[in-house]
């Protein structure tokens, strides 16, 4: 995949844990133009290993001058949220992809409903200015724990006054995904991203009010689980690939200078899809992308967060 190299212009901390990185140009030219929700994969290098994580661009689409991002500090980081807020400073040069965009909003869309839970807002950062300049009939619904974790909420509160509806748990109010989807008019798309549970929640509760699928659209990108150590068999090449017990598949086949594709690098795509000859083990999917029928049928796998509880796993590439 082409790359863009660019410098950390500035850094700011906008809420608990959340960090806000702006990147311009290394050469101090323009940088590509994009879309609104769409998404860079950054790629961060600490010692051997190399990190490749996807974040939403927030930046107006508008302005090509800067990409700005933010970087939520993970728990359980294997490495890279914690390499963007220990390691990289102002002056920091980092390599990152050319946007990409899952996340669009609907061309025919009569009206949007964007849900964001935490972290989840950052796509919506960039939508919002693109409805605004469209003169689009929307509302963005952001839930938060508290206003220590609401990152931008001041600034969106300038920016879409009565369209931002936010709801504080810390103060008990809770979105309530059927109040919100009932009695929408005809031609509305609804957009959620955040945590698991809010996005199934949104997302059961327009299947059970009847919404046309493709009128429901999400984005949630994953994060590799850890597991065992095994092996991959890629069965063109006869090569044999070790993933150790805290990288993807697909961060392992890399690092062994195996062309995998991907876009989104977190199980919402299929462009890493690859096809499963043998195991002699149980096939973990972590995606949102296969169905439950290709899952028990055990014949596909997305390398970028998922893995096998094996001793091996043959591939067809």
């Amino acid at each position: 995949m082409s790359h863009l190299n660019v410098i950390v212009s500035a850094i700011a901390d906008v809420a608990e844990g959340i960090r806000h990185f702006t990147l311009v140009d290394a050469a101090g030219r323009e940088l590509p133009g994009f879309s609104g929700g769409s998404h860079v994969v950054v790629s961060m290098r600490a010692g051997s290993r190399t990190y490749r994580n996807a974040y939403s661009l927030l930046s107006p689409p508008s302005d090509r001058s800067n990409y700005q991002i933010a970087v939520r500090l993970q728990e359980n980081s294997r490495g890279g949220s914690r390499f963007m807020h220990e390691q990289v400073q102002v002056g920091t040069a980092l390599e990152i992809s050319w946007p990409v965009n899952l996340f669009a909003i609907s061309r025919v869309g009569r009206k949007h409903i964007l849900v964001a839970g935490g972290i989840g807002i950052t796509p919506f950062m960039s939508q919002a200015h693109d409805l605004l300049r469209t003169g689009a009939n929307f509302e963005l619904h952001y839930a938060f724990r508290s206003p220590r974790h609401a990152a931008f909420v001041d600034e969106l509160r300038r920016l879409l006054g009565p369209r931002l509806k936010c709801y504080d748990q810390s103060q008990g109010q809770l979105l309530d995904p059927a109040a919100l989807l009932s009695h929408q008019p005809l031609g509305t798309h609804v957009y959620v991203c955040g945590p698991g549970g809010m996005v199934d929640a949104v997302l059961d509760t327009a299947a059970r009010l009847g919404w046309p699928d493709a009128h429901v659209h999400h984005e949630e990108f994953l994060a590799p689980p850890v597991g065992e150590p095994f092996a991959i068999r890629l069965a063109q090449s006869q090569r044999i690939v070790e993933v150790g017990a805290e990288e993807s598949m697909l961060e392992a086949m890399e690092a062994a200078g195996v062309d995998v594709p991907y876009l989104c690098r977190g199980g919402a795509c299929g462009r890493c899809e690859l096809e499963v000859l043998a195991t002699d083990g149980v096939l973990e999917h972590h995606d949102h992308y296969l169905s439950e029928d290709e899952r028990r049928a055990g014949n596909k796998i997305m390398p970028c967060v998922s893995r096998a509880k094996c001793t091996f796993i043959e591939l067809n590439l």
